[in-house]
């Protein structure tokens, strides 16, 4: 095969959905093998140097990294480390910052420490209740659903999704409105004494600064503001007694006020005495492969390895004699703070496990900004929408052909182990760092090439933060079942946390008072309906094809928008037609789906289109002041006859 010239070969084989092949699903037909500078081939070592040449010639914080959470511990870690140590740069970010930043910001301030779900999945099998908001796993995560299936369901969503098709209850607040539902939750719990008042007395503080914000959102109110009514809100409370878990996803995270949103979930979560007990629970879902370990080890502009604050004196002294230099820069720019730095203050990025031009907010405008750089290099194993612009691609290993350890949503370290060889040319993102490191003047052991050796490090730079794996080693994960923290060789590590304490100076959980403000840009006669965003069950991240691929002779699928009949109808659209989808930051267009379980003054998009297809044309980038998390999950919007 070839891709526009470049020298590529076909993926791994083997079966997939409907008979395609895992090559075939692809963003593209084939694999790279060979970097390439300015679209022509190139040997590494070419483009190693042309890398380090152009970089020696700008101040360190003229240059920025951009990484992913789909990269493994390895990986992230030594990233972190290049962009401090070899580069000397503050500027750098992760696309994690889009996915489960507004969880982690609520979950430190109420318990001390964020961990994701602080228990294992096991322990929701026996769960009577599990309320799920703003999370749709069952086109998300499905084996996630294994765990959940005997307990009742209650769904939080806008959508009549797969999963809330699963539902005891589903609960459909309008979009931006999941604060207002769990205020109010609170307030009917506590009006029909269903809190746990020894609980919150023993294990809490701050309750009644909590409660005089719920006090005031009654459910007639809430009914007024969300859409859900009275009675739903009862049931839903009703619901959740005996053993009960609330689990919060991105469809609470992604807002300019995400980390109040799912900080009022942790406040119903806490007046129920969930936290911290076995058999109940709260926990949030997160939405990539190593989200967890990707920002605990130093991909986050303001943390460092072992889940340390970058301002923090001890942690920057404890990381530095690790790491053998006199000085750490940072903390730096959020991620959508750094791309839209692009192009002004940052002049190179090199971008690592991530497709901005398609997932960033406000796509149109980023995708200007990464045109604009003095230098743009990427490293993919295919040539994705961002690699298409690059001045430098260089090719990399694929998750099947790399070892290396992840952590996944429950805190749970787990060992990934190569199952095939990549194509002759291809290099490891380690061995990447490595030689471009050396090619900026940085000795080569510094920097390390193989999984095993970087994790070795990893060990010594997280022991005594919060995230701490000094105990884990390969050999161990090869039989024992490890969550951190692992704070020695002889420790089981902590499969449950909070159980004797939370870990806050004196052991008591926060209720943070917080209230409704619904989202940072309302519908109005303009725009008069509100767009959502999501996954479906086809596609992961930025991965959908939206074109015919002539050496595959095969049609893929398109873009779509789901639609209430009605709107619909308002709009003079039908099923199957195309529309126009417009926010005040773009058009993007789909094929009309018709759905009448949807709200009618809502739409839904999947995000994983590129092109005119981008969901995130329309997204607004509005900021959260806590998490820095974009408001990804509602914008307003119109509909236009294509």
């Amino acid at each position: 095969m070839s891709l526009t010239g470049h020298q590529v070969v076909p993926g791994p084989g083997g079966l997939c959905q409907k008979g395609w092949t895992s090559a075939e699903l692809l963003r593209t037909p084939g694999r790279l093998t060979t970097p390439l500078i300015n679209q022509e081939t190139a040997t590494w070592d070419e483009a190693l140097q042309h890398i380090a040449d152009k970089i020696k010639g700008y101040e360190p914080d003229q240059v920025a990294v951009f990484g992913g959470g789909g990269l493994t511990n390895e990986k992230a870690y030594l990233l972190g480390k290049f962009a401090r140590v070899a580069l000397k740069t503050s500027q750098i970010d992760y696309n994690g910052r889009f996915c489960m930043s507004s969880a982690a910001a609520a979950g430190n301030r109420a318990f001390g420490l964020d961990r994701g779900m602080p228990f294992p999945l096991e322990d929701l099998q026996n769960a009577d209740t599990v309320l799920l908001a703003g999370s749709n796993p069952a086109e998300t995560m499905p084996p996630f659903l294994q765990h959940v299936k005997n307990a009742n369901l209650i769904v939080v969503d806008p959508r009549r999704t797969a999963t809330a098709e699963m539902a005891t209850l589903h609960l459909q607040p309008a979009p931006g409105t999941d604060l207002a539902l769990a205020l109010g939750l609170l307030h009917t719990a506590f009006i029909d004494n269903r809190i746990d008042k020894s609980y919150i007395a023993e294990r809490t503080k701050g309750f009644d600064a909590a409660w005089r914000v719920a006090a005031a959102w009654w459910p007639e109110r809430v009914e007024r503001v969300t859409g859900v009514s009275v009675a739903d809100q009862r049931a839903a409370v009703e619901l959740l007694k005996g053993n009960a878990y609330i689990l919060s996803g991105r469809g609470t995270e992604q807002h300019a006020s995400g980390t109040d949103t799912v900080s009022a979930w942790i406040n119903l979560a806490l007046a129920l005495g969930l936290p911290g007990r076995k058999g109940s629970g709260y926990g949030c879902l997160t939405g990539q492969g190593n989200g967890q370990g990707g920002r605990e080890h130093g991909q986050k502009a303001d943390q460092l390895p072992g889940y340390r604050k970058i301002d923090d004196p001890k942690a920057r002294e404890h990381i530095k004699r690790v790491w053998g230099v006199d000085d750490l820069p940072g903390p730096g720019r959020s991620a959508y703070e750094l791309l839209d730095a692009l192009g002004d203050d940052i002049k190179v990025l090199l971008v690592f496990g991530s497709n901005p031009v398609v997932s960033a907010p406000r796509a149109a405008h980023i995708t200007e900004k990464i045109k604009s750089l003095d230098l743009l290099v990427v490293a993919d194993f295919v040539l994705s929408e961002t690699a298409a612009l690059a001045d430098v691609v260089l090719p990399v290993t694929q998750w099947a052909e790399e070892n290396g350890t992840m952590t996944n949503l429950e805190g749970r370290i787990l060992l990934r182990r190569k199952a095939l060889d990549a194509p002759e040319g291809v290099r490891s993102d380690l061995e990447l760092l490595n030689g471009l490191a050396t090619k900026l003047g940085q000795p080569a052991e510094r920097f390390p090439t193989t999984p095993e050796e970087v994790f070795a490090e990893l060990r010594r730079a997280s022991e005594g933060g919060a995230a701490d794996y000094s105990g884990v080693t390969y050999e161990r994960l090869k039989t024992e079942k490890l969550y951190w923290p692992v704070p020695s060789e002889d420790h089981p590590g902590t499969p449950r946390m909070f159980e004797d304490g939370f870990a806050h100076e004196d052991g008591l959980a926060r209720f943070v008072p917080v209230d409704h403000k619904g989202p940072a840009e309302p519908p109005d006669d303009e725009f008069p309906l509100q767009a959502t965003t999501g996954r479906v069950l086809q596609h992961y991240q930025s991965g959908a094809q939206t074109r015919r691929v002539p050496e595959l002779n095969k049609a893929v699928p398109e873009v779509f928008v789901e639609v209430h009949p009605d709107t619909a109808a308002r709009n003079g659209l039908a099923h199957g037609e195309l529309t126009n989808v417009v926010s005040r930051r773009g058009t993007m267009t789909a094929r009309v789906r018709c759905v009448a379980s949807m709200r009618p003054d809502a739409v839904f998009l999947p995000f994983h289109f590129p092109g005119d297809g981008r969901a995130n044309l329309l997204t607004n980038p509005a900021l959260d002041p806590t998490s820095r998390m974009p408001e990804f999950k509602v914008c307003a919007v119109r509909l236009e006859q294509a």
